[in-house]
């Protein structure tokens, strides 16, 4: 995840996501660089527009609250769902925040 956060820094900075950047912004943060890892990472987002992917990502969020507000007008139906243990609720976080590596390649 930090890759990500250091290509989406050098993005905002207006500056060159480049190999030697990421590594200078990892290295600065105190993270060991897996020099592989970076070269996935430029690799993959060589073409993307990271503007764009920023922007899909935060309309998403739109939709899904959008549920919440449709199940309130039936209530019926809201009791009979049973409450999801914690395991599964824990393994939908971690699927949603792999999805989001999914946006850079």
């Amino acid at each position: 995840m930090e890759y990500i956060y250091a290509a989406l820094l050098l993005f905002k900075a207006g500056k060159d996501v480049s190999e030697e950047n990421v590594k200078a912004v990892l290295s600065a943060a105190g993270i060991a660089v897996n020099d592989a890892r970076v070269k996935a990472l430029v690799a993959s987002l060589e073409g993307v527009d990271i503007n764009d992917a920023i922007e899909k990502a935060a309309a998403a969020p739109v939709a899904v609250a959008a549920a919440p507000a449709a199940a309130g007008a039936a209530p019926a139906a809201a009791a009979a769902v049973e409450e999801e243990p914690e395991e599964d609720k824990k393994e939908e976080e971690e699927s949603g925040m792999a999805g989001l590596g999914a946006l850079f390649g």
